[in-house]
């Protein structure tokens, strides 16, 4: 979450007014995150986040508020989009398009334990699963078209070394997405960005997944991949916690298991997610947007974590013996 666009407390209070949630009662910034405007924002009825969209069009945005409609109507704990008196769940603020979903409640736990991660990964499946009949199409628009548009561009900003990295997991990349395995990969709607931060517990028990608007549809095994890499590592180093990644991948295939494909290129995976966010932060970082409150994350964080699966590959255990896998 980040304020690129400041909002006055009578401008939201007028867009509420239209939602039937009651009157605006506060309205504050949030500072985190840095790809759109964030307020929360509270009324008599309960507590929201009000976004506006800085990047997405109105073209792109019924995906991802319409997912999140479809997952919260099928019981999972996801913030559900508020509609304004002709139905629409997109709504328009300063002339850029905006959205009111429901506030989760709880706290992050951004030190996860294996019993954390194995409630993710369960939420993850059954996200999986209820996205199945989502009537909606539309790509993740951080894959690989948007790799191979963007690391050019960051080139000339990076150390030779990084450059050479970059341009190696790139064509590892594309070599990959080229194969009939890959073309084979189960496909459906994607979170697309299942951070630490992205979810909430109240207590032990997770209370709700948010920030859809790196949806998309892609290969399920990505979204696997990009929780792994955040929910399963050391954060220092980068390296797996193969406790809590066992505890992640067995709870998620107790919900759906993995085919024998998905097994095969998960290490390949790994790597892509983690290619993808080194080089989104390293974009974010060298071609900033101008912004009230944002705080850009660290880019290097992802290069250590993309090393070490490049340097380590990783198959859940139980899986090495019987599909021929190797450790």
């Amino acid at each position: 979450m980040a304020v690129f666009t400041e909002v006055s407390f009578d401008e939201a209070a007028r867009l509420i007014e239209g939602l039937g949630i009651g009157a605006l009662s506060r309205l504050e910034p949030c500072a985190g995150g840095i790809e759109n405007t964030n307020y929360f924002v509270d009324t008599g009825a309960g507590r929201y986040v009000l976004t506006v969209f800085e990047r997405l069009s109105a073209e792109e945005l019924p995906f991802y508020l319409q997912l999140m409609k479809h997952l919260a109507d099928a019981g999972l704990p996801v913030p559900g989009p508020h509609a304004d008196a002709s139905g629409s769940l997109l709504l328009s603020l300063n002339g850029k398009p905006a959205a009111v979903v429901d506030r989760l409640p709880g706290e992050h736990h951004l030190a996860p334990d294996a019993a954390d991660c194995a409630s993710v990964g369960t939420m993850l499946a059954g996200m999986h699963l209820a996205a199945a009949d989502f009537p909606f199409v539309q790509p993740n628009l951080r894959g690989l078209a948007w790799w191979n548009e963007t690391v050019p561009v960051v080139l000339p900003f990076v150390e030779p070394a990084q450059a050479a990295l970059l341009r190696s997991e790139l064509a590892f990349q594309n070599h990959v997405a080229a194969s009939s395995a890959f073309a084979g990969l189960p496909r459906g709607p994607i979170h697309a960005d299942l951070f630490r931060d992205n979810v909430m517990f109240d207590g032990l028990i997770l209370a709700g997944v948010f920030d859809f608007y790196f949806a998309g549809v892609d290969c399920l095994l990505f979204d696997i991949a990009v929780a792994l890499n955040d929910w399963c590592i050391d954060l220092e180093s980068g390296r797996l916690v193969e406790e809590r990644a066992e505890a992640f991948v067995e709870a998620y295939e107790s919900v759906r298991p993995l085919e024998s494909a998905e097994l095969r290129l998960l290490p390949a995976q790994m790597r892509s997610a983690a290619f993808r966010f080194w080089l989104s932060r390293t974009w974010d970082v060298y071609l900033p947007r101008q912004a009230m409150l944002l705080q850009a994350h660290d880019p290097t964080h992802f290069e250590r974590v993309l090393l070490q699966r490049r340097e380590t590959p990783w198959h859940p255990a139980r899986h090495r013996d019987k599909d021929g896998l190797e450790a």
